[in-house]
């Protein structure tokens, strides 16, 4: 029998309960160990030192070009020059202070209010329009049975992602403008031609149009992703229940997309405010900055072209605060659906 097993008299009990064991450090586990199932700093740094070393070096590119510039947004306060100095350290640093006053002009400006009111329609429209797209082509693709057929399938749809918007408005333009094939087909016909191109009241439908066609391939791949996960018992069992393929993709396919879609949904909301900056700038000249104008247009006219620094950064700085917000306010009302989201609770 072991040493474990062997009973203890009255005697040795009552000395145990009076002089319990010592523990050392005020827990239970091996000496100079945190409680169970935690380690140390000093032992979670020396486990893990070969991996923090290989990711030193994209933890220095992140804060120097994503974090340090930040702090330049003190110009946002200023009038800033930027030919003060050769130095753009000294030129905010002896740039004259003006506090809040970029601000009120930006909330008193109506070209301000009318780029985000163009912002914010197209990302309405986008998102009605442009984001169930690739959710409902992927449960195309998914439902074909040959694997030749479906990845042929996915390459033609995923080909436009790698062109570039210059590429993307040049193939628009020859279908769509005024001497476009659209144009000459309607002309031979009889009817006038059509230059949609330059029209300002459907340029947020071109401008959806234009993303979805671009665009719509990589969110197949995201979606397909998640649909690969599905187990394929669970479509197994609902044929036996006697659901159909509507009812499996009802209660099968589409609950099991609907964490992914939560979490694009947050990241979308985050982005409403990022519209397509190099897409709508291409085409701002043809319709007029009217209906073309947005925020990242509105930020780049005033600050590059116009020379007026301060004001941009305040607008841009207005951006990024409600940017933040929407994440914040879309991130909680995922957590009450019973979605993680971007992070857990």
């Amino acid at each position: 029998m072991s040493h474990s097993t062997v009973p203890r008299t009255d005697t040795e009990a009552e000395e145990g309960k009076k002089n319990p064991p010592k523990v050392h450090g005020g827990h239970t586990g091996a000496p100079g160990r945190p409680p169970t199932g935690r380690l140390s700093l000093r032992l979670r740094f020396g486990r893990d030192r070969v991996l923090l070393l290989m990711t030193l070096p994209a933890v220095v590119l992140l804060l120097v070009f994503n974090y340090v510039p930040i702090l330049g947004n003190v110009v946002a306060f200023q009038e800033y020059d930027p030919y003060l100095s050769d130095n753009g350290v000294v030129s905010i640093l002896h740039s004259p202070w003006v506090g809040l006053e970029n601000f009120q002009r930006i909330f008193e400006d109506s070209a301000f209010w009318n780029a985000v009111q163009n912002t914010l329609v197209l990302f309405v429209l986008q998102l009605l329009l442009y984001f169930p797209i690739p959710i409902l082509l992927a449960l195309l693709i998914n439902s074909v049975v040959r694997p030749r057929v479906r990845a042929i399938s996915q390459a033609i749809l995923y080909l436009p992602h790698f062109f570039s918007w210059v590429l993307v408005v040049a193939v628009f333009q020859q279908l769509l403008g005024g001497a476009g094939l659209l144009s000459q087909l309607l002309r031979r016909h009889g009817y006038d031609g059509l230059d949609i191109m330059t029209d300002p009241e459907t340029f947020k439908f071109l401008i959806t149009a234009q993303s979805v066609w671009k665009d719509a391939g990589w969110g197949i791949i995201v979606f397909l992703a998640a649909l690969a996960s599905v187990s394929p018992d669970l479509y197994e069992a609902a044929a036996m229940d006697g659901a159909n393929r509507w009812r499996r993709m009802w209660h099968v396919t589409l609950p099991a997309l609907r964490p992914v879609v939560a979490l694009l949904l947050v990241l979308r909301v985050g982005d409403a405010l990022t519209v397509g900056f190099e897409q709508i700038l291409l085409q701002r000249g043809a319709v007029g900055p009217g209906a073309a104008e947005v925020l990242d247009t509105f930020v780049w006219w005033n600050g590059v072209r116009n020379q007026d620094f301060g004001y941009a950064a305040a607008a841009g700085l207005v951006k990024g605060v409600i940017s933040l917000g929407l994440v914040l306010a879309a991130n909680k009302v995922a957590h009450l659906m019973g979605e993680q989201g971007v992070y857990k609770k």
